[in-house]
C-alpha cells in the first residue's frame, strides 16, 4: 500500500475533517519515510541568497527540475562557490514549506559534480598503501632541528611560497633556501612534483624537504594523491614534511610524508627553530651553570671551613707532642752549642802547638796539617750526625701524631679528668667519659668493662 492510499483510507467520507496544517503534516511525515536521504546531482539554476543566509535555488537535469534550498549553518561548511550553472552533487532530504504548501528539498551536503569518484579513488589507493606499510610511524624520520639547507618543492606562483620564505627569513634566516619548481595542480603536476622530489634526493644538498601548495578543492589538491609521487614521498632519503591545503584536507603525501603540517606555513615553522626560543635556552642553561658553580664553592667553602675547624680542634691534642719535640730540639740545640766550643777550644790549642812547633822540619808541618783536616772533618761529621738524628726525631714525632691514628678510624677516650684513657680497668663504672673520633667529639658513659682476651 502507498503513501496516497494511507491518506486517503485517513479521510474516508464520515471521518472527522483535517486542518490543512495537519494535512501538510501527514504529508512530510509520508515523505520523509518513502525518501530517505539521497544524493542527487544535477545543474544549478537560479541561485539566491538570502539575507538570512539561506540559499534558494533549482537543481535541475535535461528533463526535470527541484525547487531546493541550503540553510545558513549548512552553507557554511560548502567548500566551494555555490552559482548558477555549476555541476553539483546534493545529498538532500525531500521537505514541505507549509505557508506555502510547496514542496522542496532541503541540502543536508553538497559537492562538485565527480567529486565522490574522487573520494572513493582516493579512499581505495590509501587503504592500498596502507597495507603494504607505507603510512607505518615506524618508517617515520625526526626532522633536524638545526637545518642548514631547506628545500621547497612548489610553484614559484604559489601565493604560499611567499608565506613560507617570510617565515623561514624571520625565524631561521641562516639557513639557505632552494626552491625546487614543480607544478602543483593540473594534469602535469605529478610528473613535475616527481621529478623535483627526485632531483631534490639525487643532488642531497638540502636537509629538510617541504612539499605542498595552498587549499583548494579536491581536485585542484589531486596531484598529492598520485601514488608515484606518493610512493617517492615514503622512500625520500631527506627527512620530508608534507603541507597541502588547509588543516581539513588530507592528501596521500600526508600519510607518507616523515610530518605533516596542516599549512605551508605551518611547515615552514615545523622545521626551523625559533630565534628567542633558542636564545632564552642558552640563557637558562648559563643561568643553570652559574647556579652549579655557585652551589659548587660553596660546598667546597663548608669543606675548607669544616677542615679548618678540625685543624683548631686538634691544638689540643697535638700541642703535648709539640712541646715534646721543643724539648727535644733545644737538648739538640744546646748539646751543639756546648760541643762546638770545646772543640774549637781543642782546634786552638792544636794551633798554639803547632806554632811552637813552627821551626821543626817540614815533616812535622805536614803532620799538623793533617791532624788538622781530620778535626774539621770529626766537627763536620758530628754536626751531620746530630743534624740527622734531630730530622729523625721530628720524622717520629710526625708518625707518633694522634691525628694519623684518628684519620685511621681509631679514636681517642677522654677519663672524668681529662686524662687520655689507656687502660679501661682504670674507668670507673657510670663515669663520663669524652671520645673523640677523626671528625668531631662526643661524651659517652661507662656502662660495662670488659677483659680483653689473653
Amino acid at each position: 500500500m502507498s503513501w496516497t492510499d494511507n491518506i486517503e483510507n485517513q479521510s474516508i467520507p464520515g471521518s472527522d475533517p483535517i486542518s490543512v496544517t495537519a494535512l501538510l503534516q501527514r504529508a512530510k511525515s509520508a515523505l520523509e519515510r518513502a525518501l530517505p536521504l539521497c544524493w542527487v546531482t544535477g545543474e544549478i539554476s537560479g541561485f539566491k541568497r538570502a539575507a538570512s543566509g539561506h540559499c534558494y535555488f533549482d537543481l535541475k537535469d535535461d528533463a526535470a527540475q527541484i525547487a531546493c534550498v541550503l540553510y545558513r549553518n549548512r552553507a557554511a561548511l560548502v567548500g566551494f562557490e555555490l552559482k548558477d550553472g555549476a555541476q553539483v552533487e546534493l545529498r538532500v532530504r525531500p521537505a514541505i514549506y507549509e505557508p506555502r504548501g510547496s514542496l522542496q528539498f532541503a541540502v543536508e551536503q553538497a559537492r562538485l559534480a565527480g567529486v565522490g569518484q574522487l573520494y572513493e579513488a582516493f579512499l581505495r589507493l590509501k587503504a592500498k598503501l596502507f597495507a603494504e606499510g607505507l603510512f607505518d610511524d615506524d618508517r617515520k624520520r625526526a626532522l633536524p632541528a638545526f637545518p642548514q639547507r631547506i628545500g621547497l618543492i612548489t610553484s614559484t606562483k604559489a601565493a604560499a611560497l611567499a608565506d613560507m620564505l617570510r617565515i623561514l627569513r624571520d625565524r631561521w634566516p641562516r639557513a639557505g633556501v632552494i626552491v625546487y619548481a614543480a607544478s602543483v595542480q593540473g594534469v602535469n603536476a605529478p610528473r613535475e612534483l616527481l621529478a623535483a622530489l627526485t632531483a631534490a634526493n639525487r643532488r642531497k644538498e638540502c636537509d629538510v624537504l617541504v612539499i605542498g601548495r595552498g587549499g583548494g578543492s579536491i581536485e585542484d589538491l589531486w596531484a598529492f594523491n598520485d601514488e608515484a609521487l606518493t610512493r617517492a614521498v615514503a622512500a625520500s632519503t631527506i627527512p620530508i614534511v608534507s603541507a597541502v591545503g588547509h588543516e581539513t584536507d588530507f592528501s596521500l603525501c600526508d600519510f607518507a610524508a616523515d610530518a605533516r603540517a596542516p599549512t605551508p606555513t605551518a611547515a615552514a615553522a615545523l622545521v626551523t627553530p625559533e630565534r628567542e626560543a633558542i636564545s632564552g635556552l642558552v640563557h637558562d642553561l648559563a643561568e643553570r651553570a652559574a647556579d652549579a658553580l655557585r652551589s659548587r664553592l660553596d660546598r667546597l667553602g663548608e669543606r675548607l671551613d669544616r677542615a679548618s675547624e678540625r685543624l683548631r680542634s686538634s691544638s689540643s691534642v697535638i700541642a703535648p707532642w709539640r712541646e715534646a719535640l721543643l724539648r727535644l730540639q733545644a737538648r739538640l740545640h744546646r748539646a751543639v752549642t756546648l760541643s762546638a766550643p770545646a772543640r774549637r777550644a781543642r782546634l786552638t790549642r792544636a794551633h798554639q802547638r803547632l806554632a811552637l812547633q813552627i821551626q821543626r822540619p817540614p815533616v812535622a808541618s805536614v803532620r799538623v796539617e793533617r791532624v788538622a783536616t781530620r778535626m774539621n772533618a770529626l766537627v763536620s761529621n758530628v754536626l751531620t750526625v746530630q743534624l740527622s738524628r734531630l730530622a729523625q726525631a721530628a720524622q717520629a714525632l710526625d708518625l707518633l701524631n694522634p691525628q694519623r691514628v684518628l684519620d685511621r678510624g681509631y679514636a681517642v677516650v677522654f677519663a672524668p679528668d681529662g686524662s687520655t684513657a689507656s687502660d679501661a680497668a682504670k674507668l670507673p663504672i657510670n663515669s663520663a667519659i669524652r671520645v673523640k673520633l677523626r671528625r668531631g667529639k662526643f661524651a659517652a658513659q661507662v656502662t660495662d668493662i670488659y677483659d680483653e682476651p689473653a
